[in-house]
């Protein structure tokens, strides 16, 4: 099996597209009807439930993709590297998909009735959706990579991402921030000023 670099206009397009069009889908799949911000605790229970099922037919499918074409189609030219990347995506998996398994964690009563339904794992710009946003970036990677490895190398566009929301939420305005006035000083400082003017005008 041959393995060419892509180019990498039309890779990340590509990859981008299909990260958005993933999202979209599990969007659809777990709209309910209701205003945003309405959502009762059975609602957010049923919703995580369906967009955990979503996300495991993802990282199964994906799985089941490259090691179909690896053990069966091109296994005589597996490598190390072939199975090192597998394990690095079940690693990835593995850590995205519990973490939102813990955050959609329901709290139940002695009599198995519902009292918390976890954290949202649809909420907009939530912990879950930069969760989802790695798994779709590493299933549509894995599954991209049974035509050239190099594909893999479009996965630092997740460090990347976070490093940009890093300095844009935490970094960014820490360092531009303006250092905090003492107000007893500039108090003193106006009276100063209150009292000069006056003195001018005598």
């Amino acid at each position: 099996r041959q393995q060419r670099a892509p180019e990498v206009a039309w890779s990340g397009a590509l990859t981008v597209g299909s990260v958005e069009t993933a999202h979209r889908a599990a969007g659809a799949m777990a709209l309910k009807t209701g205003k945003v911000g309405t959502k009762g605790k059975k609602q957010i229970f049923e919703e995580n439930k369906e967009t955990l099922k979503f996300y495991l037919r993802i990282i199964l499918g994906a799985n089941a993709i490259y090691g179909a074409v690896n053990l069966f189609l091109f296994y005589s030219s597996v490598t190390f590297w072939t199975w090192g990347l597998l394990a690095f995506a079940l690693v990835v998996y593995s850590f995205s998909y519990r973490w939102m398994q813990g955050m959609a964690h329901p709290v139940f009563s002695p009599d198995n009735a519902l009292l918390d339904g976890g954290i949202d794992l649809n909420m907009e710009q939530g912990m879950a959706e930069h969760l989802k946003d790695v798994i779709l970036l590493t299933a549509i990677l894995q599954v991209l990579s049974c035509l050239s490895m190099y594909f893999w190398y479009l996965w630092f566009l997740a460090p990347g991402r976070a490093l940009y929301l890093l300095w844009v939420n935490i970094l960014g305005p820490w360092f531009t921030a303006e250092p905090p006035t003492n107000p007893d000083i500039s108090e003193k400082k106006q009276r100063r000023q209150e009292r000069r003017q006056i003195r001018k005008l005598q």
